[in-house]
């Protein structure tokens, strides 16, 4: 018996491996009456292996992950940064981390996912130790989720009350008639600021803000807010309930419809008096702004924000691509869209603005405001002023819906990927993965209420600022660590080679770039947007408005990031105690890729022949073979 169970060994680390998973599932062929033959041992079936969905298409993914990186950050955002730091001179900087640090890490996470075909968690066979990682971007995607939805349903509340003639922050609206009036006779213009139509609507009729004294004081859920939040997550539900097969399809229309909104924006938006000069102010370079360390970490924290690196949805999605799909040819395609994406919609915005500028008699610069108020103060208070302002607010808010709603389906994929992986019987049974789903839609819908209360925007502005702040930079720090040091940089670089097979000669140069990005470049700017982060955290104190978060209201914000990016180490802690052997010992194991890494992936059947069973038992690569595994073959005659 001895004998046999030694020989089983070894056939696990032959390249057929057959023998070798019969053994791990419980199979013992001396335990039989009649000897069995070679033949019979090798066709023992593996467990059952659940397979994973693919994509309908490559444009699916094309669009899938053009949706998802292009949201309401590339309409906001973007154009807020650009004017704050200089204008057209940001480009310098914006571009500079691109090509450095997002170009580099979205081919990382795209190429992870689609070569392990596993979601952000499983995926990390690769490298045991850093599976804290997966975990980590789990708990970002969950906070992420949790107010991403709820940008959405002030959406759809701007969007209802669109269709109203005329709009309701308009100067129009006899209920604003007073305001108007008093902000056009009195001389102060912040008094005109104050009592603008659009802030009391946005204030009073979606926000309640008024009514809430700060972070300790949400008071109630407000009725209208929470029945869009619910409307939001039953589409995020509808849409999801069939994973990729749903909404791969729902994409064809949430990412373009946004394209056909600002080509129609911009050509109204240059037919307006005044639209020069918004553009004007959006363009002009503010050379001196280069040396201003502010203006690089906003650089940076844009190309994070608008990729959506490090959160789980790419790797999630690239997890369903064919396993020779051409990675680095959707990487150019998906970042070049995205940025372009990003300035293109600064004319359309700018152009609006301008003409708001125009109207007003007040410099472009004092019509815009930053993060949600610019979304839902400024631009509508724009559209008010067009002609047609029914149609065109009715059309911009359609706009940012499909925008918020594309990104919400990478963040949620991320998370369902992570969960279906680890516990793969789900995509067996279609109707525990539809419960699955609708548990966590309704999860989410409970948890966001507490952000459409009346203070719900001191909630939210607190978990925007600390979801993707110094958490998400220390988890795509160690992921690129990780991957160029424990796992490979060379090795890594193979695997694309082997993923894109016949790869062009472009490819091979591309690679050379990227592989001194991973190891030298990519490390350095996040180390710097880094400790930058942590410089400011400490010295600015947040606040949203008039209002200063007290020191307890921050030091939450803190505990949030701290706790995502310090699965990490808790993580790594439980791998290593669970090896044998000396500290040193244990952490080489825990760097190793376990046997199931390379066989995640059978959609090539040209290298499903040099991959094990995929069933093998989840331990690093290590096989020591003895004399005895060499003779003890007699059984098998």
């Amino acid at each position: 018996m001895q004998d046999k169970s030694c020989t089983l060994a070894a056939a696990a680390g032959s390249p057929t491996g057959g023998s070798g998973a019969a053994a791990q599932n419980g199979h013992n062929p001396a335990a039989s009456p009649t000897p069995k033959s070679e033949s019979q041992v090798h066709s023992t079936p593996p467990a059952i292996v659940i397979p994973r969905e693919q994509w309908g298409g490559k444009y699916e993914f094309l669009l899938s992950c053009i949706g998802y990186c292009v949201g309401l950050g590339n309409v906001w955002r973007f154009p807020y940064l650009c004017y704050r730091n200089g204008g057209g001179v940001f480009l310098i900087p914006y571009f500079i981390m691109l090509f450095v640090t997002g170009v580099p890490l979205f081919l990382m996470e795209l190429s992870l996912g689609q070569y392990g075909a596993a979601g952000p968690i499983t995926v990390w066979k690769c490298c045991p130790l850093l599976k804290g990682i997966g975990i980590g971007m789990l708990c970002v995607s969950t906070l992420v989720c949790l107010y991403y939805n709820v940008i959405i349903a002030w959406t759809f509340y701007y969007l209802f009350s669109s269709f109203q003639s005329p709009l309701p922050w308009s100067c129009n609206a006899k209920a604003n008639a007073a305001f108007c009036g008093n902000g056009t006779t009195a001389g102060n213009s912040s008094m005109e600021k104050t009592r603008s139509p659009t802030e009391i609507f946005w204030n009073e009729s979606v926000l309640g803000v008024v009514h809430s004294e700060g972070l300790h004081d949400p008071g109630p859920v407000r009725a209208p807010l929470a029945l869009c939040l619910l409307a939001a997550w039953i589409i995020i539900f509808l849409c999801m309930l069939k994973g990729i097969r749903s909404s791969g399809k729902v994409v064809y229309v949430t990412a373009t419809f946004p394209y056909f909104v600002l080509v129609v924006l911009i050509i109204r938006g240059a037919t307006l008096e005044g639209s020069l000069q918004g553009v004007a102010f959006y363009l002009t370079p503010d050379w001196s702004r280069l040396a201003n360390a502010q203006v690089w970490n906003d650089a940076a924290s844009q190309i994070f924000y608008s990729l959506g690196i490090g959160v789980g949805g790419l790797l999630s999605m690239a997890s369903y691509n064919k396993f020779d799909n051409n990675v680095i040819r959707d990487t150019i395609i998906i970042t070049t869209g995205n940025c372009c994406t990003s300035f293109f919609a600064g004319f359309a915005i700018f152009s609006i603005l301008g003409h708001m500028a125009w109207r007003k008699g007040v410099p472009v610069g004092e019509v815009a405001d930053t993060g949600p108020g610019l979304a839902f103060v400024a631009y509508p208070e724009a559209l008010a002023l067009l002609p047609g302002s029914v149609f065109w607010s009715i059309m911009f808010f359609l706009m940012l819906f499909m925008l918020g709603i594309d990104t919400l389906f990478g963040n949620m994929e991320g998370i369902t990927t992570a969960v279906l992986d680890e516990f793969p019987n789900l995509r067996r049974n279609t109707l525990h993965k539809s419960m699955f789903l609708g548990a966590l839609c309704f999860t989410f819908y409970l948890m966001g209420l507490l952000l459409v209360t009346n203070g719900g925007i001191y909630w939210f502005t607190l978990i925007d600022s600390f979801s993707t702040s110094f958490g998400l930079i220390i988890i795509t720090l160690f992921m690129c660590l990780g991957i160029s040091f424990f796992y490979g940089v060379n090795q890594f670089c193979q695997d694309i080679i082997d993923m894109i097979r016949h790869c062009p000669p472009w490819c091979s140069k591309l690679l050379i770039y990227f592989k001194a990005c991973w190891v030298f470049g990519t490390p350095f700017l996040l180390m710097f947007i880094l400790i930058y982060i942590f410089i400011e955290m400490y010295n600015t104190p947040l606040h949203y408005g008039s209002y200063v978060y007290p020191q307890w209201g921050k030091g939450l914000g803190v505990c949030m990031g701290a706790t995502c990016c310090l699965q990490i180490l808790i993580w790594a802690i439980v791998a290593i105690s669970r090896e044998t052997g000396t500290l040193k010992d244990r952490f080489q194991k825990t760097i190793r890729p376990l046997n199931s890494w390379r066989v995640n992936n059978l959609n090539s059947t040209e290298r499903s022949e040099e991959h094990m069973e995929p069933d093998r038992v989840e331990a690093p690569f290590t096989v020591t073979l003895t004399d005895r595994d060499f003779t003890a073959m007699t059984w098998e005659m």
